[in-house]
Protein backbone atom coordinates (compact mmCIF):
# COMPACT_ATOMS: atom_id res chain seq x y z
CA UNK A 1 0.00 0.00 0.00
CA UNK A 2 2.82 2.61 0.58
CA UNK A 3 4.40 1.53 -2.35
CA UNK A 4 1.39 2.07 -4.22
CA UNK A 5 1.27 5.26 -2.73
CA UNK A 6 4.28 6.37 -3.14
CA UNK A 7 3.97 5.54 -7.11
CA UNK A 8 1.16 7.98 -6.99
CA UNK A 9 3.16 10.69 -5.60
CA UNK A 10 5.96 10.62 -8.06
CA UNK A 11 3.55 10.80 -10.71
CA UNK A 12 1.57 13.42 -9.28
CA UNK A 13 4.97 15.48 -8.88
CA UNK A 14 6.82 14.51 -12.59
CA UNK A 15 3.22 14.87 -14.75
CA UNK A 16 3.51 18.35 -15.11
CA UNK A 17 7.31 18.53 -16.07
CA UNK A 18 6.73 15.69 -18.38
CA UNK A 19 4.03 17.13 -20.11
CA UNK A 20 6.06 20.28 -20.52
CA UNK A 21 9.00 18.23 -21.54
CA UNK A 22 6.53 15.98 -24.28
CA UNK A 23 4.93 19.40 -25.54
CA UNK A 24 7.74 22.15 -25.63
CA UNK A 25 10.62 20.17 -26.42
CA UNK A 26 10.08 16.49 -27.96
CA UNK A 27 6.76 17.66 -30.17
CA UNK A 28 8.46 20.27 -31.54
CA UNK A 29 11.49 18.45 -32.70
CA UNK A 30 9.46 15.14 -34.35
CA UNK A 31 7.60 18.41 -36.15
CA UNK A 32 10.72 20.20 -37.05
CA UNK A 33 12.38 16.95 -38.62
CA UNK A 34 9.06 16.13 -40.56
CA UNK A 35 8.91 19.71 -42.21
CA UNK A 36 12.72 19.39 -43.02
CA UNK A 37 11.26 16.86 -45.78
CA UNK A 38 8.60 19.02 -47.14
CA UNK A 39 8.62 22.69 -49.14
CA UNK A 40 6.88 24.47 -46.31
CA UNK A 41 6.01 27.99 -46.93
CA UNK A 42 3.83 29.95 -45.40
CA UNK A 43 1.83 27.16 -43.94
CA UNK A 44 2.46 24.18 -41.33
CA UNK A 45 0.80 21.54 -43.13
CA UNK A 46 2.78 20.69 -46.43
CA UNK A 47 2.22 18.32 -49.60
CA UNK A 48 5.23 18.65 -51.10
CA UNK A 49 7.56 16.12 -50.56
CA UNK A 50 11.39 17.12 -51.26
CA UNK A 51 13.35 13.99 -49.33
CA UNK A 52 16.59 15.79 -47.92
CA UNK A 53 16.60 19.18 -50.77
CA UNK A 54 16.54 21.43 -48.05
CA UNK A 55 19.43 20.17 -46.33
CA UNK A 56 21.33 20.00 -49.22
CA UNK A 57 20.07 23.79 -50.01
CA UNK A 58 21.66 24.20 -46.59
CA UNK A 59 25.19 22.17 -46.92
CA UNK A 60 25.72 23.75 -49.91
CA UNK A 61 24.83 27.02 -48.35
CA UNK A 62 28.30 28.70 -48.10
CA UNK A 63 27.18 31.19 -45.29
CA UNK A 64 25.59 28.49 -43.62
CA UNK A 65 28.89 27.08 -43.76
CA UNK A 66 30.26 30.22 -42.16
CA UNK A 67 28.00 30.08 -39.43
CA UNK A 68 29.59 26.62 -37.91
CA UNK A 69 32.84 28.50 -38.20
CA UNK A 70 31.29 31.39 -36.17
CA UNK A 71 30.33 28.55 -33.37
CA UNK A 72 33.41 27.89 -33.23
CA UNK A 73 35.00 30.82 -32.88
CA UNK A 74 33.12 31.53 -29.95
CA UNK A 75 33.00 28.50 -28.44
CA UNK A 76 36.70 28.86 -28.15
CA UNK A 77 36.17 31.89 -26.55
CA UNK A 78 33.89 31.40 -24.21
CA UNK A 79 34.18 27.84 -23.16
CA UNK A 80 37.47 28.15 -21.53
CA UNK A 81 37.42 31.79 -19.95
CA UNK A 82 33.56 30.51 -18.26
CA UNK A 83 35.10 27.67 -17.10
CA UNK A 84 38.38 29.75 -15.86
CA UNK A 85 36.06 32.41 -14.25
CA UNK A 86 33.63 30.17 -12.52
CA UNK A 87 36.12 27.59 -10.69
CA UNK A 88 38.16 30.47 -9.79
CA UNK A 89 34.91 31.87 -8.74
CA UNK A 90 33.93 28.91 -6.98
CA UNK A 91 37.45 28.23 -5.31
CA UNK A 92 37.22 31.54 -3.72
CA UNK A 93 33.79 31.28 -2.25
CA UNK A 94 34.25 27.85 -1.21
CA UNK A 95 37.19 28.99 1.09
CA UNK A 96 35.37 32.26 2.72
CA UNK A 97 34.13 31.64 6.52
CA UNK A 98 31.76 34.23 6.24
CA UNK A 99 29.59 36.35 3.46
CA UNK A 100 29.46 33.22 1.31
CA UNK A 101 25.80 33.53 0.34
CA UNK A 102 25.67 36.61 0.27
CA UNK A 103 28.53 36.24 -2.61
CA UNK A 104 26.94 33.58 -4.12
CA UNK A 105 24.03 35.41 -4.69
CA UNK A 106 25.65 38.59 -6.40
CA UNK A 107 27.18 36.21 -8.53
CA UNK A 108 24.36 34.60 -9.63
CA UNK A 109 22.02 37.39 -9.82
CA UNK A 110 23.18 38.03 -13.42
CA UNK A 111 21.76 34.44 -14.43
CA UNK A 112 18.13 36.02 -14.10
CA UNK A 113 18.78 38.67 -16.18
CA UNK A 114 17.35 37.97 -19.87
CA UNK A 115 19.62 37.66 -22.68
CA UNK A 116 17.92 40.86 -24.96
CA UNK A 117 18.20 43.04 -22.02
CA UNK A 118 21.90 42.39 -21.25
CA UNK A 119 22.46 42.59 -24.82
CA UNK A 120 21.23 46.10 -25.40
CA UNK A 121 22.70 47.38 -22.14
CA UNK A 122 26.18 46.20 -23.42
CA UNK A 123 25.09 47.65 -26.88
CA UNK A 124 23.84 51.26 -25.49
CA UNK A 125 25.10 51.32 -21.99
CA UNK A 126 28.91 50.02 -22.45
CA UNK A 127 29.83 49.47 -26.52
CA UNK A 128 27.58 52.59 -28.17
CA UNK A 129 29.10 53.40 -31.14
CA UNK A 130 32.41 55.48 -31.61
CA UNK A 131 31.78 58.51 -29.70
CA UNK A 132 29.51 56.93 -26.76
CA UNK A 133 29.62 54.45 -23.96
CA UNK A 134 31.15 53.51 -20.49
CA UNK A 135 33.94 52.05 -22.23
CA UNK A 136 34.78 54.61 -25.06
CA UNK A 137 34.36 57.48 -22.21
CA UNK A 138 37.37 55.66 -20.46
CA UNK A 139 39.35 55.27 -23.21
CA UNK A 140 39.32 58.88 -24.06
CA UNK A 141 40.10 59.63 -20.21
CA UNK A 142 43.15 58.09 -20.86
CA UNK A 143 44.07 60.09 -23.57
CA UNK A 144 42.81 57.43 -26.57
CA UNK A 145 40.69 57.50 -29.15
CA UNK A 146 37.16 55.94 -29.15
CA UNK A 147 36.75 52.91 -31.08
CA UNK A 148 34.13 52.05 -33.50
CA UNK A 149 33.05 48.08 -31.03
CA UNK A 150 30.12 46.97 -33.15
CA UNK A 151 31.14 47.96 -36.46
CA UNK A 152 33.38 47.42 -39.13
CA UNK A 153 35.73 44.32 -39.93
CA UNK A 154 37.75 45.17 -37.16
CA UNK A 155 36.79 42.13 -34.84
CA UNK A 156 36.52 44.19 -32.16
CA UNK A 157 32.80 42.89 -31.67
CA UNK A 158 33.55 39.57 -30.00
CA UNK A 159 34.91 41.51 -26.59
CA UNK A 160 31.24 42.63 -26.57
CA UNK A 161 30.10 39.47 -27.72
CA UNK A 162 32.44 37.44 -25.18
CA UNK A 163 31.95 39.89 -22.38
CA UNK A 164 28.40 39.78 -22.03
CA UNK A 165 27.81 36.28 -22.24
CA UNK A 166 30.51 35.58 -19.20
CA UNK A 167 28.92 37.79 -17.38
CA UNK A 168 25.63 36.23 -17.89
CA UNK A 169 26.90 32.71 -17.19
CA UNK A 170 29.60 32.79 -14.81
CA UNK A 171 27.25 32.96 -11.62
CA UNK A 172 25.54 29.31 -12.76
CA UNK A 173 28.23 27.46 -13.52
CA UNK A 174 29.94 28.90 -10.45
CA UNK A 175 26.74 26.88 -8.29
CA UNK A 176 27.72 23.68 -10.07
CA UNK A 177 31.56 24.06 -9.32
CA UNK A 178 30.51 25.04 -5.74
CA UNK A 179 28.38 21.93 -5.20
CA UNK A 180 31.13 19.98 -7.09
CA UNK A 181 34.00 21.32 -4.50
CA UNK A 182 31.61 20.48 -1.41
CA UNK A 183 31.66 16.62 -2.43
CA UNK A 184 35.45 16.46 -1.87
CA UNK A 185 35.83 14.53 1.34
CA UNK A 186 38.13 17.40 3.84
CA UNK A 187 40.23 14.81 5.07
CA UNK A 188 41.85 14.87 1.49
CA UNK A 189 42.87 18.06 1.85
CA UNK A 190 44.25 17.36 5.24
CA UNK A 191 46.42 14.50 3.76
CA UNK A 192 47.78 16.31 1.20
CA UNK A 193 48.70 19.10 3.94
CA UNK A 194 50.29 16.53 5.94
CA UNK A 195 52.32 15.60 2.42
CA UNK A 196 53.30 19.31 2.08
CA UNK A 197 51.38 19.54 -0.57
CA UNK A 198 50.18 23.50 -1.50
CA UNK A 199 48.90 26.10 -3.80
CA UNK A 200 48.82 24.45 -7.58
CA UNK A 201 49.91 21.14 -6.30
CA UNK A 202 46.41 20.54 -4.75
CA UNK A 203 44.27 21.85 -7.41
CA UNK A 204 46.12 19.98 -9.91
CA UNK A 205 46.59 16.47 -8.18
CA UNK A 206 43.39 16.48 -6.08
CA UNK A 207 40.28 19.65 -6.34
CA UNK A 208 40.58 18.94 -10.32
CA UNK A 209 40.74 15.41 -10.64
CA UNK A 210 37.66 15.38 -7.94
CA UNK A 211 36.09 17.92 -10.18
CA UNK A 212 36.41 15.68 -13.32
CA UNK A 213 32.64 14.63 -13.52
CA UNK A 214 31.64 18.36 -13.53
CA UNK A 215 34.04 19.62 -14.90
CA UNK A 216 32.63 17.37 -18.24
CA UNK A 217 29.20 18.46 -17.69
CA UNK A 218 29.87 22.30 -17.57
CA UNK A 219 31.88 22.04 -20.69
CA UNK A 220 29.03 19.91 -22.25
CA UNK A 221 26.60 22.81 -21.47
CA UNK A 222 29.29 25.25 -22.37
CA UNK A 223 28.80 24.04 -25.77
CA UNK A 224 25.21 23.67 -25.92
CA UNK A 225 25.15 27.13 -25.04
CA UNK A 226 27.36 28.58 -27.46
CA UNK A 227 25.38 26.62 -30.09
CA UNK A 228 22.66 28.37 -29.27
CA UNK A 229 23.84 31.88 -29.28
CA UNK A 230 21.00 33.90 -30.91
CA UNK A 231 20.08 37.00 -28.60
CA UNK A 232 23.19 38.67 -28.31
CA UNK A 233 24.66 38.26 -31.85
CA UNK A 234 21.10 39.61 -33.59
CA UNK A 235 20.66 42.66 -30.77
CA UNK A 236 23.73 43.55 -30.96
CA UNK A 237 25.32 43.24 -34.48
CA UNK A 238 21.62 42.35 -36.05
CA UNK A 239 20.68 46.08 -35.65
CA UNK A 240 23.53 47.89 -37.61
CA UNK A 241 21.89 46.57 -41.02
CA UNK A 242 24.50 44.12 -42.25
CA UNK A 243 26.15 41.41 -40.35
CA UNK A 244 30.27 42.14 -39.96
CA UNK A 245 32.58 39.32 -41.31
CA UNK A 246 31.82 35.93 -39.25
CA UNK A 247 29.32 37.57 -37.45
CA UNK A 248 26.40 35.44 -37.84
CA UNK A 249 26.23 32.14 -36.16
CA UNK A 250 24.31 29.35 -36.56
CA UNK A 251 20.38 30.49 -35.39
CA UNK A 252 21.01 34.10 -36.79
CA UNK A 253 21.45 32.41 -40.10
CA UNK A 254 18.10 30.17 -39.90
CA UNK A 255 16.32 33.19 -38.81
CA UNK A 256 17.27 35.12 -41.29
CA UNK A 257 17.31 32.67 -44.12
CA UNK A 258 14.18 30.94 -42.98
CA UNK A 259 11.77 33.33 -41.62
CA UNK A 260 13.41 36.55 -42.54
CA UNK A 261 12.11 38.84 -45.48
CA UNK A 262 8.36 37.57 -45.02
CA UNK A 263 9.27 34.25 -46.55
CA UNK A 264 8.54 31.75 -43.55
CA UNK A 265 10.21 28.89 -45.36
CA UNK A 266 9.55 26.32 -42.20
CA UNK A 267 11.14 23.66 -44.10
CA UNK A 268 14.30 25.10 -44.26
CA UNK A 269 14.34 26.15 -40.89
CA UNK A 270 13.29 22.57 -39.84
CA UNK A 271 16.32 21.13 -41.86
CA UNK A 272 19.18 23.61 -40.21
CA UNK A 273 17.37 22.66 -36.78
CA UNK A 274 17.80 18.99 -36.96
CA UNK A 275 21.32 19.75 -38.62
CA UNK A 276 22.21 21.74 -35.62
CA UNK A 277 20.31 19.24 -33.24
CA UNK A 278 22.56 16.47 -34.27
CA UNK A 279 25.95 18.17 -33.79
CA UNK A 280 24.88 18.85 -30.23
CA UNK A 281 23.82 14.48 -29.58
CA UNK A 282 27.75 14.37 -31.09
CA UNK A 283 29.09 16.79 -29.18
CA UNK A 284 27.16 14.67 -26.31
CA UNK A 285 28.15 11.75 -27.12
CA UNK A 286 31.51 12.48 -27.09
CA UNK A 287 31.24 14.15 -23.26
CA UNK A 288 29.45 11.05 -22.19
CA UNK A 289 32.52 8.84 -24.03
CA UNK A 290 35.43 10.71 -22.23
CA UNK A 291 32.70 10.93 -18.53
CA UNK A 292 32.91 7.28 -18.86
CA UNK A 293 36.45 6.78 -19.91
CA UNK A 294 37.48 9.20 -16.82
CA UNK A 295 35.29 6.57 -14.12
CA UNK A 296 37.08 3.91 -15.05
Amino acid sequence: MTRHRGGLWFLLFTAPFAVGLLVFVYVPILWSAGLSLFEARNTLTPTRFVGLENYATLLADPLFRDSLIVFAIFALGIVPLTYVCSLGLALLLNGLRWGQAFFRSVYFIPTAVSYVVAALVWRFGFFSGTRFGLVNSLIRSLGGDPVNWLGGANGLYWVALVSVRLWLQSGFYMILFIAGLQRIPPETYEAAALDGAHGWKVLRHITLPQLRATSVAVIMLLLINAFQAFDEFYNMLGSIGTYPPYGRPPLVHLYLVALGGGQQNLGLGGAGTMILASIIVVFGLVQNRVLNRGNR
